[in-house]
């Protein structure tokens, strides 16, 4: 059995009573308190996440954005210096090997975010066609990253002396003073909530902290730590997509709702031929919403029907009890040919018993970013 991966701030964790679980290899913090008390706090004052399994990449040399460019979906040329985006690496098929931002620091300097388990597969894919000067490296043990996120957050980086007038998605390196001294963070204004936020980005070894710096500003007004819980109740709340689950090797971003991170006027990326085929002849499924009528909390896996006993037409792919709206909800991908639309009613099996749902357009609940 693999030894999981621990964060470098296991030990605060820890400290702080959480409970831990497997996530793309790491040992991750799922709940501290509990994930409504979690999600609530994210939701109405500000929450922090310790994100640190999230991996990084640098790729560096003449014409580094050109390459990105060319390899991954997004059109890195709509951004300028000090911006991020987000973006997909997919395969000759289409699919997503990975969704990730990238960090446009220059022309010949792009930082990537990838997820946990997939950092190894997006430098492979993105190296095999680096031209002579550019390197891409692998970075996934430099940097660790934290998420404070909810209607306070710009007041927690403010009290520290952090930037925070940026625009949504732009990023500025700054300096935070520390109890161990004064480190070198990144912070950008993203994030996977809904809520308006900021991602800090220290170096690995700065972790702790950084960490303590940020929490002691948290619990100032009133907020928690929250784990991987309450990340997926509120992201699945806005709709986003987690890799594994909304996109894959074999969920294309034509399927997934999420052809706006695709920059169709380019010559080059990765899969351009197969996605531009699918666009053409439309999609054999699309992920949809669904808010729970009837009693039950959806689950990934439940079968989609458009009546009790009928034939199934699609599958969910992310489900869970929403704190905010107090009913279950879920993401599902549905075929095209059954004609589903927004309003529409469908029952999901939920171990044998029929939950009947409403087909809405994601997010569930109104976005603050």
């Amino acid at each position: 059995m693999t030894e999981l991966l621990a964060g470098p701030i296991a030990d605060r964790h820890a400290d702080l009573g959480a409970t831990f679980a497997e996530f793309g290899g790491w040992n991750m913090p799922v709940s501290y308190s509990s994930t409504k008390a979690e999600h609530d706090a994210v939701r109405t004052t500000v929450g922090i996440f310790d994100v640190s399994h999230l991996g990084n990449a640098l790729v560096a040399g003449p014409g580094a954005a050109d390459l990105v460019n060319r390899t991954l979906t997004n059109d890195l040329g709509k951004i300028e210096p000090g911006k991020a985006q987000y973006t997909l690496c997919c395969n000759e098929n289409g699919g997503v090997v990975d969704d990730l931002i990238a960090y446009l620091v220059s022309d010949d300097e792009v930082f990537l975010v990838p997820n946990a388990a997939n950092t190894a597969s997006v430098v492979k894919a993105i190296a095999a066609v680096a031209p002579e000067g550019v390197t891409v490296t692998d970075q996934h043990r430099d940097y660790a990253i934290f998420a404070v996120q909810g209607p306070q957050a710009p007041e927690v980086l403010e009290a520290l002396g952090l930037p925070t007038g940026m625009e949504y998605m732009a990023f500025a390196d700054a300096e935070l003073a520390t109890a161990a001294g004064t480190v070198p963070v990144r912070v950008c204004r993203s994030g996977y909530t809904g809520e308006k936020g900021f991602e800090i980005i220290p170096k690995w070894d700065d972790a702790g902290p950084v960490w303590d710096a940020l929490y002691e500003q948290v619990q100032a007004r009133g907020g928690l730590p929250a784990g991987l819980g309450a990340r997926d109740t509120l992201r699945t709340e806005m709709g986003y997509a987690l890799h594994g689950h909304e996109l894959s090797e074999d969920i294309t971003p034509v399927q997934a709702r999420s052809s706006w991170a695709v920059g169709w006027k380019k010559p080059e990326f990765f899969g351009r031929d197969a996605l531009v085929a699918e666009k053409e002849q439309g999609p054999a499924r699309r992920l949809t919403g669904l808010k729970a009528t009837g009693r039950g909390v959806l689950r990934a896996g439940c079968d989609v029907r458009l009546r009790p006993g009928g034939d199934v037409i699609g599958e969910c792919t992310s489900g869970t009890f929403s704190p905010t709206l107090g009913c279950g909800i879920a993401l599902a991908f549905i075929d095209t040919l059954a004609g589903v639309q927004p309003g529409d009613e469908v029952v999901v099996d939920v171990r044998g018993r029929d939950v009947t749902c409403e087909v809405v357009n994601p997010p569930f609940v109104e976005s603050h970013v």
